[in-house]
């Protein structure tokens, strides 16, 4: 059976009671969530960065053993070639050993160089680690606190949470999905996260613009939706103002 839109109209304001219940809950908490997750994120780029400084000195370590293997290589082809150098029969055959030891010396001295230019780059990271593991430590004890202090928050407010979730669920079921979209729409875009409000005091609940009074009369008959012509908010009534009576003053009475 179709609902009346007065019983429409019950159904959202219902649901944005429930949701402005879990607007003040989270409004409590504050920027932590949003704080814990940029921490959190942050952390990961200094690890990310650190796992990148490993694989590079692992790499200079493992590009200094090979300079150092190819010093050996070297040194034991110019042991070989002193040898033969002893047993030459010519000049040709002097000078061509001659070439091949001062190139194998050579070799030793780049792979030395190499060797030294290694080890600065090494000393250089080793800096640069030592550093980035001290601004680690520091925005972990951060996370930690801000963790910390968000779980005390959430722990008080939970219990009420999961109940205004669980009935928030219920209230969106007896909804249509068309004016279930509009009311989630309405409310992703207006600051305070009203989008069913009453008319008080002649003017909008949501953005406080004045409502002419035939507008208000449609607005109580409740016989289709009005929205606010400056905000676009969903009327859900008009509060009538309760009028004090005026303290009748008592006549003095002749002495």
């Amino acid at each position: 059976m179709e609902s009346t839109v007065s019983q429409k109209l019950e159904a959202l304001l219902n649901l944005q009671k429930l949701d402005s219940r879990l607007d003040a809950i989270f409004k409590v908490r504050g920027a932590l969530p949003e704080e814990v997750q940029d921490l959190e994120d942050e952390i990961v780029g200094y690890e990310t960065r650190l796992d990148k400084f490993k694989n590079d000195l692992n790499s200079l370590e493992d590009d200094i053993k090979t300079y150092k293997e190819n010093i050996k290589e070297s040194e034991k082809l110019i042991k070989k070639y002193q040898e033969q150098q002893m047993n030459v029969r010519n000049n040709r055959e002097y000078d061509a050993i001659t070439k091949e030891l001062e190139l194998q010396d050579l070799e030793i001295q780049v792979s030395k160089k190499k060797i030294g230019e290694a080890q600065s780059r090494i000393e250089s990271k080793n800096t640069d680690v030592d550093a980035l593991k001290e601004i680690l430590s520091e925005r972990q004890k951060d996370l930690d606190s801000k963790k910390g202090e968000l779980d005390t928050i959430v722990s008080e407010s939970e219990n009420d949470q999961s109940k205004l979730e669980a009935d928030r669920e219920k209230a969106t079921k007896k909804i249509e999905d068309r004016l279930l979209k509009s009311y989630n729409k309405i409310r992703d875009n207006a600051k305070n996260g009203l989008a069913v409000v009453m008319v008080k005091r002649g003017a909008c609940g949501g953005c406080f613009n004045i409502v002419p009074p035939q507008r208000q009369a449609d607005i109580r008959e409740k016989k289709k939706l009005i929205v606010c012509e400056h905000c676009g908010r969903i009327f859900a009534g008009v509060e009538d103002e309760v009028e004090e009576e005026p303290v009748k003053k008592k006549r003095s009475s002749r002495s």
